[in-house]
């Protein structure tokens, strides 16, 4: 099944080039089959990965959460599983 994790957060004002910069660097402790990173008002980031997986409850690699001053609130995660 294809899974694909979705990871945002949104950057203290002002600072959002910064998160994107961040989330860019992060190496995961394997790579996924695609990684898209996107940028949004209000100094949102973006990021989705893409896994074959067994199930969404799968053990895969996850974007960490930012250093507190970096961020206005926790990071939101969902997982998707993809559907035809």
């Amino acid at each position: 099944m294809r899974v694909t994790l979705m990871w945002e957060a949104r950057a203290v004002q002002g600072r959002g080039a910064e998160l994107l910069e961040w989330a860019r660097a992060r190496v995961l402790a394997r790579e996924p089959l695609r990684r898209e990173l996107f940028r949004a008002p209000q100094d949102r980031v973006l990021v989705l990965t893409w896994w074959e997986a067994d199930g969404l409850d799968a053990e895969l690699p996850e974007l960490p959460e930012p250093d507190p001053e970096l961020i206005t609130r926790p990071v939101h995660r969902w997982r998707f599983e993809a559907v035809e």
